[in-house]
């Protein structure tokens, strides 16, 4: 599972750019705004969802170009192509091997994971934020996990909005949608608490290291489909009232606890938060590699900068031989330490160049 050749075209400040990485370490190295996470956000669109930076499409097209922008990678014997048209810019197109495709079956053909400086936050952040990683991770291990996703969001959008309209809500359309909420619903929270039993009890048998274990823990709504049907039924009137849905998979929430410390993840010092963060996403490459017979893509934004040499030299030897990894950083110097054959490119002012 790796990207033999990237092209970006007019994609955020990349007019043409054509990348040919190798399948382990891939180092790109340049100044601050140069366009390294750029080509990092390009790789996450393989992915189904929004991207690493979750922005409107519309954003993502090249000011001065066409008005739309387009991504292709080529990945063993699958070509995989994703973007806009300039007439219809907020409208995400994917083709794979030729054939329009829906956006929720990359994950079939695809894994992504990404860490990003963005992310040191998300133990402190809201817990949409949370959901949100958390569904990333679960997406890995369950493709059709986008599906659902996007299935029950429809739905609930279009309950609250019955619910919110003046006079009485046609009863049966809205137990059609409840039914609908309550079939994705259940298979949403059922992917979300297998994905996390498994990598909970992969992170706690793992011995202590340069990289805090994290213990994991689902929070919040659980429950079957004849559960959250009843439950949908019976809080009509409140969630009319409240102007959103109170009940269902949407309101969850992931723990995390320092395991060596027994400490909650938020109390946890900065440094701990970023070390927790980086052992959680590295067991979870780990396990998707193991049980999905694929190993991810891992896009690392700016890692490098966070960790002392030490923990550097942990890193790259933990990653070595686990597949195609991308790093970021503004100093060639941080890499110095990865093992050889890596792809090493200098990006400058949307230019990308091998070293």
């Amino acid at each position: 599972m790796a990207v033999s050749r990237l092209v970006l075209t007019d994609f955020r400040n990349h007019e043409d750019a054509v990348l040919v990485p190798g399948p382990g370490f891939v180092v790109l190295s340049g100044e601050n705004g140069a366009g390294k996470t750029n080509v990092l956000e390009a790789l996450s669109l393989l992915a189904p969802g929004r991207g690493l930076r979750r922005a409107p499409l519309a954003e993502m097209a090249r000011q001065g170009g066409s008005g739309g922008f387009g991504v292709a990678a080529r990945l063993g014997e699958t070509d995989i192509g994703t973007g806009t048209n300039p007439d219809a810019p907020e409208r995400r197109l994917v083709r794979i091997n030729g054939a329009t495709a829906a956006a929720t079956t990359l994950a079939e053909w695809v894994s992504v994971l990404w860490l990003t400086p963005a992310m040191d936050r998300l133990f402190v952040d809201a817990a949409g934020e949370r959901r949100r990683f958390l569904d990333r991770l679960t997406l890995a291990l369950a493709p059709g996990h986008a599906h659902h996703s996007t299935r029950y969001e429809a739905a609930m959008r279009e309950r609250n909005r019955l619910l919110g309209d003046d006079g009485t809500p046609d009863p049966d359309w809205l137990t059609a949608l409840e039914a609908r909420m309550a079939e994705h619903g259940a298979a949403i929270d059922t992917a979300r608490r297998d994905m996390v039993a498994e990598l909970a009890a992969r992170l706690e048998a793992q011995p202590e290291g340069p990289f805090a274990r994290a213990g994991l823990a689902l929070e919040g709504w659980q429950g079957d489909a004849g559960t959250l049907t009843r439950e949908l039924a019976a809080g009509r009137r409140r969630d009319a009232a409240a102007g959103r849905t109170l009940s269902g998979p949407h309101r969850a929430d992931l723990l995390v606890t320092h395991l060596d410390k027994n400490q909650a993840a938020h109390l946890c010092s900065t440094g701990e938060q970023k070390a927790l963060l980086l052992g959680l996403v590295l067991a979870h490459a780990e396990l998707v590699a193991e049980r999905a017979g694929r190993t991810p893509i891992l896009l690392l934004d700016e890692v490098a900068a966070h960790l002392d040499p030490g923990r550097r030299a942990a890193l790259f030897a933990r990653l070595e031989g686990r597949g195609q990894v991308w790093m970021t950083g503004t100093e060639p110097g941080l890499f110095e330490a990865v093992p050889g054959g890596a792809t090493r490119y200098r990006v400058a002012e949307g230019l990308v160049a091998s070293e």
